[in-house]
């Protein structure tokens, strides 16, 4: 199981265990809160009906009196009220009255009058002086429809002391369930809301802690590959602390094998010039005639200059595979780079006898290092120059390819070898020229191919059929 799929997991079930504890307790807690609103209720009202009442409990008249004449006429009523969403339309209080021993001697519904109630809770505690009430079965033997009693005392209105009565004031437990079964929805659908919330914030902080660790993972097994990767994007967190210190350890790494390596190809490249070099030196100790010796001291500076040119190649394709992206980035114009290249190869193309043509669309877009593509393009022209036969034309053409632009110089020289195509963009690997037969450093295409990766291009050779070979440098538009 992947690391993000665990964290995902890990943060669900732990928020998930916690919000279903949460709402067990709420939806538990509504129904006994909602009674307990209700009783106290209750409690206020049964009080003011008995003050009300006691005046015809006294009297002896609760079944003709002012008391139940008024309380018909309120339970005749339509209240017309819409109590959150739920159409409130009759009053579901039921009042008995017992006087002092008990015996029911009014009845607002005319049911249980002379009835002994003194032995149910709500008279029994109230006759005693105490808080009385009850919840009991509205029909006997039905546990699923209750009915809450709430009694208060009747005391005698001359003296205020004297206790004459009990007033029940009792309400079907029914008549709130809709809105105790609203009140637990309406939990369980925030509950859910909570719910999906985490469960879409635990998904957006996992995604955002894998990618980092995922940009890391990838980023470490590019490294491990040996391919050119930019370092980890800076992060004010332990994942970008990480990403700098996985950079600064390959930097080190890199570093070290990066010069090795260096070491040993420019070590191995010098051998050959400086052989030549050391043979020529001895031969010009001895006595020679002159043209012999302007042959060695011409050979000697030959030499140096191959020397030269590999190592200023060596270092300028060292410090492009050194950094693995592009350092630097801007818009600019392959046509006007192409045009300002072809001006400054004028001496060299008259002096070698050689004419260029230009194929150029008015503007190439794309965004690049000018002073690297500069360096790219001269060396592929360096090359077109170098094994082209006197009196032969050049052609530079740039055209649109493939969502991007296509810069070819093609030449009239003899081709590329079948053997060689394969090995043309390997480091120190050269041809020997058709006219002198001297090699290069071998690093011009390397530099070439090198530019092009870091601008997310390619570059290639081959051979035209018509003779000659041409080498393309193909650049994306973005």
């Amino acid at each position: 199981m992947r690391l993000g799929l665990k964290l995902f997991l890990g943060f669900f079930l732990i928020v998930g265990i916690a919000a279903f504890f949460v709402m067990r307790v709420f939806v538990g807690e509504v129904k006994p809160g909602v009674r307990q609103a209700m009783e106290s209720t209750l409690v206020d009202a049964a009080n003011v009906l008995a003050v009300m009442a006691a005046p015809d409990l006294k009297a002896g008249r609760m079944a003709d009196g002012d008391f139940a004449a008024q309380l018909a006429a309120a339970q005749r009523r339509d209240p017309g009220a819409m109590v959150w969403r739920f159409p409130k339309r009759s009053i579901d209080y039921r009042v008995t009255v017992t006087d002092a021993r008990g015996i029911v001697v009014y009845d607002s519904r005319g049911q249980d009058v002379g009835r002994d109630n003194s032995r149910w809770n709500d008279v029994y505690r109230t006759l005693r002086g105490q808080y009385g009430a009850r919840s009991s079965p509205e029909v006997p033997g039905d546990e699923t429809r209750t009915v809450m009693h709430v009694a208060a005392p009747v005391y005698d209105p001359g003296d205020g002391r004297t206790l004459i009565g009990v007033l029940t004031l009792a309400q079907p437990n029914d008549s709130i369930a809709p809105f105790i079964a609203a009140s637990q929805r309406a939990i369980v659908a925030r509950g859910a809301w909570l719910i999906g919330l985490s469960a879409l914030i635990g998904l957006l902080m996992t995604w955002w802690l894998a990618r980092g660790i995922g940009g890391l993972s990838r980023y470490a097994r590019a490294v491990s590959a040996g391919e050119p990767v930019p370092p980890p994007k800076p992060r004010r967190d332990e994942i970008g602390e990480l990403g700098q210190a996985l950079e600064t350890m390959r930097r080190k790494l890199q570093g070290k094998a990066y010069v090795e390596q260096y070491v040993q190809s420019l070590t191995h490249e010098m051998k050959s010039p400086l052989a030549a070099i050391r043979g020529a030196a001895e031969l010009l100790q001895e006595p020679l005639p002159e043209a012999e010796r302007q042959r060695f001291a011409a050979n000697i500076a030959q030499q140096e200059r191959r020397l030269t040119e590999t190592i200023d190649q060596l270092l300028r394709l060292a410090e492009v595979e050194q950094h693995g992206w592009l350092q630097h980035r801007a818009a600019l114009d392959l046509c006007a780079l192409c045009r300002q290249l072809a001006e400054e190869a004028g001496p060299r193309l008259q002096a070698a006898r050689l004419r260029l043509e230009c194929e150029l669309p008015g503007r190439a877009p794309v965004q690049g290092d000018t002073f690297l593509l500069r360096q790219a393009l001269g060396n592929l022209l360096d090359n077109a120059i170098a094994f082209s036969p006197a009196g032969a034309t050049i052609l530079l053409r740039v055209r649109r390819q493939d969502a991007g632009w296509e810069v070819t110089l093609a030449d009239a020289g003899p081709g590329v070898p079948d053997y060689a195509l394969e090995r043309v963009f390997e480091r120190f690997y050269s041809l020997a020229r058709p006219d002198s037969g001297q090699r290069s450093s071998g690093l011009g295409l390397p530099f070439v191919a090198e530019v092009a990766r870091l601008h997310g291009g390619r570059a290639w050779l081959r051979n035209r059929a018509e003779g000659g070979a041409e080498a393309s440098l193909w650049l994306p538009t973005t």
